[in-house]
């Protein structure tokens, strides 16, 4: 079978589809990852076969468009861009990815001869391409699912699109969701799911040299990220350095994963803070006592899989969405911007660190991720889904 994967040109979202393209590669599958010229490199280093189509999209200028508003912002919106048009922001940002992949990407599915398209959820030129090849699409989620909403609303949005590329009706969702949340962590859906066991990749990097001690060597672990997102909006929402400053203290080790290029953010640091640069956030987080960080789905998935606690500080809607299923969850607790203070942050880590409650529900889901079939296990049923659904 040939199977083209496709995102827009954004890091994480790339990374929530490489542990499914690499199971059908290992099975013996074609494989291949279409996306903006913008992500080609990325994808390249992840060693997995990669192509460009379409245009690249001003994204960092659209997602500044829709940071949650603090009491503290600057006067001149501290880098937030004016809204435009109308409809939901997000909503007017997938299109705009679409509309700059659709058509190139249909034609390379057609090229391809791929059989199937395997899409995450806001890459919505995936469902338009398969359905302009006349080939099923199976969406990949990398958190909760925040479009189940859309689902209806997506065919009008969609409809000049799909009228370019001759496409009648067709389902936005395709033919099948592969969820790798828990289902005490996912929200409720109605359509078609395939519950996956949740393997992070957090980019490519190998272990610390030297190594981070054994648990309780150095007293309480904090780990502290701001994932990739924060920094490329505005240096002001990069709060990494300014949390690690406020849980740095005798007795605690802070562990702050970092990218090469934000390490110039973070200012000066206290010595119970070690600064980690480029190394995959699972290799960091095995025996941490809590993980601090903005909400995004992949740092909650992978933390949760560790079964770590986790205080979160969301700054964008995604990460609200995420943020508010570990509440729901009673796997850690979430302040606000402008509740961030560093006191806050210190009362709520150590309220997260010494009580067994957070810690038990990070467990529990821990074990149901764990009990869900990996992503290996699930390339036969998708398969036979997708060779059922063309016949």
């Amino acid at each position: 079978m040939r199977v083209l994967f496709t995102t827009w040109a954004w890091p994480s979202h790339l990374y929530a589809l490489v542990p499914m393209a690499w199971a059908f590669r290992a099975a013996g599958h074609d494989v291949l990852v279409a996306s903006q010229p913008a992500l080609y490199e990325e994808t390249v280093r992840t060693g997995l076969p990669a192509v460009s189509v379409g245009r690249d999209v001003d994204a960092v200028g659209m997602v500044r468009g829709y940071v949650l508003p603090t009491a503290n912002d600057p006067a001149d919106g501290g880098g937030q861009a004016p809204r435009s048009g109308k409809g939901p922001r997000a909503m007017q940002m997938f299109y705009a990815h679409a509309d700059s992949m659709t058509d190139e990407l249909a034609q390379l599915a057609r090229d391809w001869r791929a059989d199937a398209v395997m899409f995450e959820p806001t890459a919505l030129a995936g469902p338009l391409a398969a359905a302009a090849a006349g080939v099923p699409a199976v969406r990949v989620l990398y958190g909760t699912d925040l479009m189940a909403r859309a689902r209806g609303l997506l065919p009008q949005v969609l409809a000049p699109l799909a009228e370019r590329n001759g496409v009648g009706e067709f389902d936005p969702f395709g033919l099948l969701t592969v969820d790798p949340c828990p289902d005490d962590f996912q929200v409720a859906v109605d359509h078609p799911r395939l519950a996956m066991r949740y393997i992070p990749f957090n980019g490519p990097g190998g272990p610390l040299h030297p190594p981070l001690g054994p648990p309780g060597t150095a007293g309480r672990r904090i780990v502290v990220t701001w994932g990739h997102t924060m920094a490329r909006l505005a240096p002001e929402r990069f709060l990494a350095g300014e949390v690690a400053r406020a849980l740095a203290a005798p007795g605690t080790e802070v562990v702050l994963a970092v990218t090469v290029g934000q390490a110039a953010l973070l200012g000066d640091l206290p010595g119970e803070v070690r600064i980690v640069e480029d190394t995959p956030l699972h290799l960091l987080v095995d025996g941490a006592d809590l993980v601090v960080a903005h909400g995004g789905a992949g740092t909650v998935l992978t933390s949760l899989r560790a079964g770590v606690p986790l205080l979160l500080v969301p700054q964008l809607p995604d990460h609200l969405g995420h943020s508010g299923r570990v509440l729901a969850t009673g796997a850690g607790e979430v302040l606000t911007r402008d509740e961030a203070t560093p006191e806050r942050l210190r009362a709520e880590a150590d309220k997260l660190i010494g009580g067994a409650a957070h810690r038990a529900a990070a467990n529990k889901l821990r074990e149901q991720m764990l009990g869900l079939p990996s992503p290996a296990e699930l390339v036969a049923e998708i398969e036979s889904r997708v060779v059922a659904c063309a016949g």
